[in-house]
């Protein structure tokens, strides 16, 4: 029988068969599990946990207590074709929660050379983040979720169970992606969009409410969003008007400068004929 290992929390322990190669660095109380291996420029802050059978590679730096869960491939080299073994990195934040079969890829030369993932974030089994993606903060991909390269994935948002993201697309704060919706165009903030290809179904009221958004300030949303949303005039126009008629209203303006800031995909709608409640 094998002896039962006992350590400290507030140590740092590596399991007789993990591989920690010379020059990673460890912080405070990291737990590396069985068949871990950690490469040479991996960074693990205070009481990351790997739980076993963990790959950490490149130059990935991964936040303080981070839990990262059986055969998660950490940092190997970006899925681009054009990808020449330049040195890129990919930084994960504090506090996040990891699951079995996560796939995380760092940045390339054409895309800024970074892929970021904020604190809190949870991605569940089998979610991928690919090559220059921005990922914020409280961030939840459940599983099998899919990024593609260079997407932007705002605070609070919730990508649900096998939704595909296209290349470049972003996805706004506390947006709301239903499941296996396949997303090819931008989501407003607080939007919710279902559906293959993706529409928009409304406002993620449950979210605001979560987030503790007062009454009036969903009411000024919903006015803001049929603004947005209505048959009158251009999108541009109607922007411009939502700005100035929600001036006071800060959510509202939250949608009005993603708008304004525009990205490399086109601006998931409403579905034509479709009356959704928001």
């Amino acid at each position: 029988m094998n002896a039962v290992v006992e350590f400290s929390p507030a140590e740092t322990f590596i399991h007789p068969s993990a591989c920690v190669e010379p020059g990673a660095a460890l912080g405070k109380g990291v737990h590396v599990g069985p068949f871990c291996h950690v490469g040479p420029e991996a960074r693990l802050g205070d009481g990351v946990r790997l739980v076993s059978h963990v790959v950490v590679a490149g130059v990935s730096e991964i936040g303080a207590r981070t839990r990262i869960f059986p055969f998660a491939s950490i940092g190997h080299q970006p899925q681009d074709l054009k990808y020449r073994g330049e040195r890129t990195s990919l930084t994960i934040g504090e506090d996040c929660l990891i699951r079995e079969g996560v796939t995380m890829n760092p940045g390339t030369a054409g895309g800024g050379g970074r892929t970021v993932v904020g604190s809190r974030c949870a991605l569940l089994a089998n979610a991928h983040v690919a090559h220059d993606c921005r990922v914020g903060d409280d961030v939840i991909l459940s599983n099998n979720v899919m990024l593609a390269g260079h997407c932007q994935i705002g605070d609070f948002a919730i990508l649900s169970g096998g939704a595909a993201t296209h290349q470049f697309t972003r996805v706004g704060a506390h947006a709301f992606v239903g499941g296996l919706t396949g997303v090819e165009n931008d989501i407003i903030p607080f939007g919710i969009a279902i559906g293959n290809r993706a529409s928009l179904a409304g406002l993620n009221v449950v979210g605001l409410k979560r987030r503790g958004y007062s009454r009036e300030a969903m009411h000024e949303l919903r006015r803001a969003y049929k603004m947005l949303f209505s048959a009158e005039g251009t999108l541009k126009e109607r922007i411009e008007d939502v700005a100035a008629a929600f001036a006071d209203q800060p959510a509202v303006q939250t949608v009005v400068a993603f708008l304004r800031e525009g990205g490399e995909r086109a601006i998931c709608t409403p579905r034509a004929g479709r009356d959704d409640e928001v």
